[in-house]
């Protein structure tokens, strides 16, 4: 049996090659961003010491980069640490020398487990979009607010009988669910647009380019109609006058009434009582803006394979959807900035 050739330094310097890819997007990034000032957000929460052995922890930088490149490729948590090991630039973003080792998947996990229950992340979220204001790429000249449904892959499997709360107008159905061991007990049943679907809802505030600025995560039967009050709350800056939406009742009337700003709420028709010529033309006028946020949930859902749930449980899927969030108005920036100097 022929002896495998050990690799010769020009071997691995071979290999180093091969292992690059596109840095371009990771330096932009870093120019946009000040990563000292998230880092010092994430150290007031993730405490550092030793292993048992002795082996100092990880930096919270690298580990929130690490979430970031998740999210950005679409990676579980195997993979981002491969991918980590194997890739130069992924590595550079990280901070990492090409002498380290990557966290492993079990290290990522903890991570993210910990600053979901100090609610870390929705601490970032604020931050890293104020640094993209301060770059103009967030003006707040007006928001737009919708909601879309994640489907969770853990959801009730056999037969009996299980209210489903469907979507727009908001009542119950009974379909033939049952719940087991495996399934997600935080998600909740939607019958939207005739379709069951089992899982949770996010709910974006957005400005008129489509940068997220707010979101809220809840349960999928949750009636979106019922809690702009709420939506609008995670907006951690004033809001803008005009406010383009779906949601159509009497108290959110009144309530953007009571916060003084423009009523640009969709007209909805009622039984008997078809739209008008004028509320037509009216729902026609804000559809103009409100398709945008339709695009953000679109590029999340295909460009980071978003829109399917990958953890169990409210708190971690909220995680999910404000990393998500970042990674959407991060991937965008340097679009924008490119724009904004053509103009």
């Amino acid at each position: 049996m022929k002896l495998q050739k050990q690799p010769t330094l020009a071997d691995t310097v071979c290999d180093l090659r091969a292992r690059k890819i596109k840095t371009t997007f990771f330096n932009q990034i870093n120019a946009v961003i000040d990563w000292e000032k998230i880092e010092k957000l994430i150290d007031a929460d993730y405490s550092k010491g030793k292993s048992a052995v002795g082996k100092p922890s990880y930096n919270g930088l690298l580990l929130f980069k690490m979430c970031l490149l998740q999210s950005w490729y679409g990676l579980s948590d195997y993979e981002v640490e491969d991918r980590l090991n194997d890739s130069i630039s992924f590595s550079c973003f990280c901070g990492m020398h090409i002498d380290e080792v990557a966290p492993d998947h079990s290290t990522l996990s903890r991570f993210r487990t910990a600053l979901t229950k100090t609610k870390t992340f929705e601490k970032l979220f604020g931050p890293i979009n104020d640094q993209l204001e301060a770059h103009k790429i967030i003006v707040k000249k007006g928001i737009i607010v919708d909601a879309s449904v994640i489907d969770t892959p853990l959801r009730p499997k056999g037969k009996t009988n299980h209210k489903v709360t469907e979507d727009r107008p908001d009542q119950e159905v009974a379909v033939k669910k049952e719940y087991a061991e495996s399934v997600d007990k935080d998600g909740t049943w939607l019958k939207k647009g005739g379709k069951y679907r089992f899982g949770f809802k996010k709910h974006h505030v957005t400005d008129q380019e489509g940068l997220v600025l707010g979101v809220l995560t809840t349960t999928a039967s949750k009636n979106e109609i019922a809690n702009l009050e709420e939506v609008l709350e995670t907006v951690n800056v004033g809001l803008p006058k005009d406010i383009p939406l779906g949601y159509q009742s009497k108290k959110n009337t009144e309530l953007l009434k009571k916060k003084n700003l423009k009523n640009h709420i969709l007209k909805k028709a009622r039984k008997n009582k078809p739209l008008t010529y004028w509320e037509k033309k009216f729902n026609k006028l804000v559809g103009r803006t409100r398709f945008k946020v339709e695009r953000t949930f679109g590029g999340i859902k295909r460009w980071f394979n978003g829109g399917l749930a990958r953890y169990r449980g409210m708190e971690k899927m909220h995680t999910q959807n404000l990393m998500e969030a970042m990674c959407y108005n991060l991937y965008r920036s340097p679009g924008i900035i490119a724009s904004n100097c053509k103009n």
